[in-house]
């Protein structure tokens, strides 16, 4: 301790010392320095007076020998003496670093000593500190470096121009420091200089000229590259108005811009935004890959999280997340945020979070009741398609103020290119009501809801004559119970099963095949709110196994289904290709048992072979053929489509394209919402298909007008309709008020409050 003590002070001594001399020596210079401007002051002065008495006494002849005397260098003492300084004032600048420095050192140094470390290790310490503020200034201020380069230049110029003009006959400072400038904006500028002195200051200037440029070079060329960074990574802000703006990027995205691209078709196009955690020119690339025509509408991709307010400037949690973020936006939003999440129980904390601009899409509830619905109406899933997407009819609510004190049933036939499905009640707070009562009147203030080709596509005329008549007298055939096997396991089976239970008749059965534990099973089903043993209508069957094993699928009874359903595996939902490729192998696997089961039958799948036949044509039969069961697929890419077409499978629910046209409706008009919810719920006005004995005689001729009439007496909305030798469906048919003759095995679309014959 005491050596130490001892090292310290000596130290300090020493510094002090060192300190004191240096300043000694720079005081006595500047004292001698003003001293001899001083004496050349005094000496200028005597010259300039005997000058003065010479011209004043007329002395001519002996001017010679007064001014003999006077030595004429004084003229140059001032001059002489200011190169002086200027040279100790380089040497000056140059050394005050050097010396700043050395008194760091020291200081670092003696702190070391007196902790008994060694002192290179202080000045290793001192050189680091002095390099992190060094990177923390460069890293802190934007324009650090442009006045780190400004400071660098004007000092070279300076110290370069008193340099010079110390050295060489530079007639004023000024000028030798303009000459400096010259020699840093072009080195070639010191080619002329003469002398030893002025040629290595000049060439020192030259030499600091050329790195500076290059310095400044470098920064101009970053900034540029960071600018052009900056676009091509899709970081600079959006500046748009109208536009759709997508927050994340998923395997949907293909099909939802595909449908916001036809949606704007009819205006030449519009402008969508996709803002999402991955590269600019990754994403552009994705979507220039995909094989559709945009038809106008712009694509703009931005890189950034849209968990991440400043980049919004530019699982349901997530979805959660981005809704508070937008809700932090301080310019407030001027449009209707709609999310798609996943599980119906978070809807409400979603909505309280996002308030009244919140649209809510529960994609995966949503399928599985579709999925419900399609196995019990084959068919159904492409009625849907033709509906949501924008390439044919689809969902409007417009008012027309012509059709106030106009009774709903009137309003039915007034729209020749549309078909009206419902009344947005003005005097309800403006709550949408589909299948309106037969006597409704329309008030004022009343929008109608239609499904038309386009939102200008269509108009009221004067009301068409309609023959109405009565639509038969037919009472609906009693359900019989189902028997259906449901391969794969959904976080929202129990949802699944509860739909199920409203729609079948006592006495059916419910198989289910996953590879989930019998026991987890059960477990799974409770914590989703299913009460398993209350359950009426519907019984239970479990059974344990792998779908893609073709041994597994053997121990079922699959030639004894009335319904197969497909669904896509939870375990595999977040990879579209391999979810696909197991449902497509299950798929196939289920057709080949059932063909070597039931080899003298024919096993083709049939397009919709429950809904195009009439109650006389023996539904019931075609229900209880295990042969005719429906197998229904979950899809999750459209491309998939193609490969079930050729494997003879035609009956299957494209879940993600279906969302996806979901999610473009609401975007489009958040009104669409309430419709869809009421559509997909489980009890309400739902999407049918009737066979045509409930609404027509055989070969009777009949306008689709007087179809829609006749429908709407037995409280149904008629939309379409599909005939017995055609696999496609009408729906919003022209040519409403043009009698045609019907077929008993034609079939009609309708929205109907209630469906007994299921």
């Amino acid at each position: 301790m005491y050596r130490t003590g001892a090292s310290s002070s000596w130290g300090f001594k020493h510094s002090f010392i060192f300190y004191f001399l240096i300043f000694t020596c720079i005081l006595s210079v500047s004292c001698s320095i003003h001293f001899r401007i001083k004496v050349n002051k005094l000496q200028e002065d005597i010259f300039n007076l005997r000058a003065t008495c010479n011209n004043q006494n007329g002395v001519s002849s002996n001017t010679n020998e007064v001014l003999q005397g006077v030595d004429y260098s004084s003229f140059y003492f001032k001059n002489v003496d200011s190169r002086t300084i200027g040279v100790y004032s380089v040497i000056f600048t140059l050394i005050i670093p050097f010396l700043f420095y050395k008194n760091l050192a020291n200081r670092s140094k003696n702190k070391t000593l007196s902790n008994g470390t060694k002192s290179n290790k202080g000045e290793a310490l001192l050189k680091k500190r002095i390099a992190y503020r060094v990177d923390v200034f460069f890293s802190v201020y934007p324009y650090a470096k442009l006045l780190a380069l400004l400071v660098a230049t004007i000092i070279l110029i300076v110290s370069g121009g008193l340099a010079l003009y110390a050295v060489s006959d530079a007639s004023s400072l000024a000028e030798a420091v303009w000459l400096s400038w010259t020699f840093v904006a072009d080195s070639g500028n010191h080619a002329d200089r003469v002398g030893t002195g002025p040629r290595i200051v000049s060439v020192s200037i030259s030499c600091g000229g050329l790195l500076v440029f290059s310095m400044m070079l470098g920064l101009v060329s970053d900034a540029i590259s960071e600018k052009v960074d900056t676009l091509r990574k899709g970081k600079s802000m959006v500046v748009e108005t109208n536009h759709i703006l997508i927050l994340g990027w998923s395997d949907k995205l293909g099909s939802l811009l595909e449908q916001l691209a036809l949606a704007n078709k009819s205006n030449g196009g519009g402008v969508v935004v996709v803002l999402a955690g991955r590269g600019k020119e990754e994403m552009e690339i994705d979507i220039a890959n995909l094989e559709f025509d945009f038809m106008g509408t712009s694509v703009i991709c931005r890189s950034g999280s849209p968990l991440i307010l400043a980049d919004l400037k530019k699982s349901d949690a997530y979805a959660m997340r981005v809704v508070l973020s937008l809700t932090g936006v301080k310019e407030g939003l001027k449009g209707h945020v709609v999310v798609e999440i996943h599980d119906l129980d978070n809807e409400p904390l979603v909505k309280l979070v996002g308030g009244e601009l919140t649209e809510t899409v529960v994609a995966h509830d949503v399928i599985g009741r579709l999925m419900i619905q399609c196995a019990l109406q084959p068919g159904l899933a492409q009625i849907w398609e033709n509906i949501l997407g924008f390439e044919n009819s689809e969902f409007y609510i417009k008012r027309w103020p012509q059709l106030d004190g106009v009774h709903f049933e009137d309003v039915l036939i007034s729209f020749p290119d549309a078909v009206p499905c419902g009344v947005k009640v003005a005097a309800n707070g403006g709550k949408i009501k589909l299948n309106p009562d037969f006597d409704y009147v329309l008030q004022e203030g009343d929008e109608i809801l239609v499904l038309a080709e386009d939102y200008n596509s269509y108009h009221p005329v004067p009301l068409p004559k309609v023959h109405k008549s009565s639509c038969p007298t037919l009472i609906d055939p009693p359900k019989y119970p189902k028997k259906i096997l449901l391969c794969g396991w959904r976080r929202d089976i129990d949802d699944m099963i509860m739909v199920l239970e409203t729609f079948v008749a006592p006495g059916s059965e419910l198989w289910m095949f996953n590879e989930v534990p019998e026991k987890e099973r059960e477990r799974k089903l409770a914590d989703g709110g299913l009460n398993a043993p209350g359950l009426r209508n519907i019984k239970l069957i479990h059974h344990q196994g792998n779908a893609v094993i073709k041994r597994h699928l053997e121990t079922l009874p699959l030639e004894t289904f009335d319904s197969i359903l497909i669904l896509a595996d939870e375990s595999l939902e977040d990879s579209i290709v391999h979810s696909d490729s197991r449902s497509l192998t299950t798929l196939l696997l289920i057709r080949n048992i059932q063909s070597k089961r039931l080899p003298h039958r024919d096993t083709r799948l049939m397009s919709y072979p429950l809904s195009g036949l009439s109650h006389s044509s023996s539904i019931h039969e075609m229900q209880l053929a295990s042969d005719k069961s429906i197998v229904i697929s979950e899809i999750l890419d459209s491309r998939t489509k193609n490969l079930a077409s050729v494997s003879k499978i035609s009956v299957y629910v494209l879940s993600d394209e279906l969302v996806c046209m979901a999610l473009a409706m609401v975007a489009r008009d958040k009104q669409i919402n309430r419709v869809l919810d009421e559509l997909f719920e489980k009890q309400g006005n739902e999407m049918y298909i009737k066979a045509a004995e409930f609404y027509l005689y055989a070969q009777e001729e009949l306008s689709f007008n007087e179809i829609m009439i006749r429908g709407h007496q037995r409280h149904e909305i008629v939309i379409g309709y599909r005939l017995a030798n055609k696999e496609s469906v009408i729906i919003n048919p022209p040519d409403k008020s043009k009698p045609r003759t019907w077929s008993l095995d034609d079939v009609f679309v309708v929205i109907s409050s209630m469906y007994d014959s299921l």
